[in-house]
């Protein structure tokens, strides 16, 4: 019978035979030798950037945590950043060694969600990414298609890219992008990228950000940027089974299922390898004109939220009695 507790680079590890959350198929001690398992991979997928964690606490709804709890070990490496949207600092921890892991598994940090720019360079993110969000758990092969449709777009402007499950239903394309573009351009260029996309094969892909209007089609997410994170490659997911997020082969698409990845079938698949790393094209500079054409494109969430405004107004006066 193994210890409940037990250390591990200096890090005590509590609770080790508790489940997971409900349905995760997985207990705490399985997430911490997942993630002591995948160290050299994911580490190197976190270094440099501010983490935020999705927690699951005995008794408790999950919750996303940004900043780090006063209880936080002065050897956590951190970092002060502005958020913009909530008009304060956010002390971030930065998760870039072994030992730092270990205590966010101990946390019962399942999902590992870093921002899209490395410290101290928040001005700019690393890469273009495409959230494809397909509108049924059981649609993974839609999402494939649209896939295919977002690497067509990037292939005729020249742009080298890679894809992994999102651990849920969908996929994430990412393009590593140099620093010459400005934190807005990327963000015009992941819109006009996802429109052109769309209009490749329009009943199988949209840009409707209000769900109600996407008729069942992929969801071309292209809001990943600026102060947004994603789930980093290797993280594991708060989804039954507890899936991961992997790295697929292009060529491999049609031959997979997102629970195909899971913490128990993960670390004997990457024997030791780290296809997120070995198949990351090198910084590429975005199109002018690609660039130009998505600043010609609404923001999403904005142009959502006045849509939603006109709704409700119209509602409002159509239930006004004469």
């Amino acid at each position: 019978m193994t210890a409940a507790n037990e250390e591990r680079d200096g890090v005590a590890l509590t609770n080790l035979d508790q489940t997971l959350f409900d349905e995760a198929g997985a207990t705490k001690r399985d997430l911490v030798d997942y993630l002591d398992a995948v160290r050299s991979q994911i580490i190197p997928a976190l270094t440099g950037r501010p983490l935020s964690v999705v927690r699951v606490l005995r008794g408790q709804a999950p919750f996303m945590q940004k900043n780090l709890p006063k209880y936080t070990p002065d050897w956590v490496p951190r970092v002060t950043v502005w958020a913009e949207s909530s008009k304060r600092n956010v002390t971030y921890g930065l998760c870039e060694d072994r030992r730092t892991l270990l205590w966010f598994a101990n946390q019962r940090s399942i999902e590992f969600h870093p921002l899209l720019s490395k410290a101290p360079d928040f001005a700019h993110t690393t890469h273009m990414i495409l959230d494809l969000d397909p509108p049924a758990p059981d649609a993974f092969g839609l999402a494939v298609g649209a896939a295919r449709l977002i690497r067509a777009v990037l292939t005729d402007l020249g742009m080298d890219s890679v894809v992994k499950t999102s651990g849920a239903k969908g996929l994430h394309v990412f393009v590593p992008i140099d620093a010459h573009a400005p934190m807005e351009d990327i963000a015009a260029a992941t819109r006009a990228v996802a429109a052109r996309a769309a209009k490749l094969d329009p009943s199988l892909a949209t840009t409707a950000f209000i769900r109600e209007d996407r008729e069942g089609k992929v969801f071309l997410d292209p809001t990943r940027v600026g102060g947004a994170t994603v789930a980093a490659a290797y993280s594991p997911r708060l989804r039954p089974g507890t899936p991961v997020s992997f790295p697929v082969a292009w060529a491999d698409l049609d031959d997979v299922s997102p629970a195909d990845f899971t913490v128990h079938t993960v670390p004997a698949l990457l024997a030791g390898a780290d296809p997120w790393a070995e198949r990351m094209p090198s910084p590429q500079r975005l199109d002018a004109a690609l660039i130009e054409e998505g600043h010609t494109i609404p923001v999403p969430r904005v142009q959502a939220m006045h849509e939603g405004k006109r709704r409700a107004k119209a509602k409002r006066e159509a239930t006004v009695e004469p």
